[in-house]
């Protein structure tokens, strides 16, 4: 459990571009005792999504933004030789995401929870093509690939992408999971695009996947299908 005013103390430090503040809150926390995998999910995690949130909302400055994200992304580097390391699952997890400096820090954040809860994961990042993506996944072959923090410009493309894997088959037993950006915001989304699974967080993401079947996966989820209405990507708005 965290100290009640550690995100609002880690947040305003990293606002104000303060490494060394910022360093000192992350530090004082695992001094606490909570391990680094909680830090990840519990204070870096939230003060991300915070940060898009004001980003969104026209609260912060472009140059806040920045300087709060590659504080919060050097912070992470730096943790994750701290995290845990759980027995080897044998399961392999491909993830890319959106070009931009926030969505690479939630893609690179599971990356490293998937990396420590056992699976083998490969972080592509973002800008790459579809054609890119199909490529590496043909030859790596993972159980999951995750498409994380999509923009409403980039959903037809998306789409495109989903719908050329289930039309080659090649990897019928591979799911395709989204999660972050606009998938987060547009309810139904995932199910429109012909995703597998959708999480709505990292903790969440780790959960789901961690099930052995593709149907025990979607079990998790249920409660998401039956609140979610379909919307076509055409519609989406920011």
């Amino acid at each position: 459990m965290i100290k009640e005013g550690t995100l609002e103390r880690y947040l305003d430090t990293l606002l104000q571009g303060d490494r060394k503040q910022s360093r000192g809150v992350i530090e004082e926390t695992l001094q606490t005792g909570l391990p680094a995998n909680s830090v990840y999910i519990d204070v870096i995690w939230p003060t991300m999504v915070e940060i898009e949130n004001l980003v969104r909302a026209d609260r912060i400055t472009s140059s806040q933004e920045h300087l709060a994200t590659r504080i919060n992304r050097t912070i992470v580097d730096q943790l994750q030789n701290k995290l845990p390391r759980k027995t080897i699952r044998n399961k392999k997890i491909v993830i890319c995401c959106a070009r931009d400096e926030l969505q690479e820090l939630g893609a690179q954040i599971m990356t490293d929870l998937f990396e420590s809860d056992g699976w083998e994961v490969k972080f592509l990042g973002g800008g790459l093509t579809n054609e890119d993506i199909l490529a590496f996944i043909h030859d790596y072959a993972p159980d999951i690939l995750l498409i994380y923090g999509t923009k409403p410009k980039q959903a037809p493309d998306i789409r495109r992408l989903i719908d050329t894997i289930r039309d080659i088959n090649a990897w019928p037993n591979m799911r395709i999971m989204v999660s972050g950006g606009l998938f987060n915001r547009a309810e139904g989304l995932w199910e429109e695009i012909g995703a597998d699974l959708f999480a709505s967080n990292a903790l969440e993401a780790l959960q789901i996947a961690s099930k052995d079947s593709k149907t025990e996966s979607e079990q998790n989820i249920v409660y998401k299908t039956q609140k979610r209405h379909s919307r076509t990507v055409n519609k989406i708005k920011i």
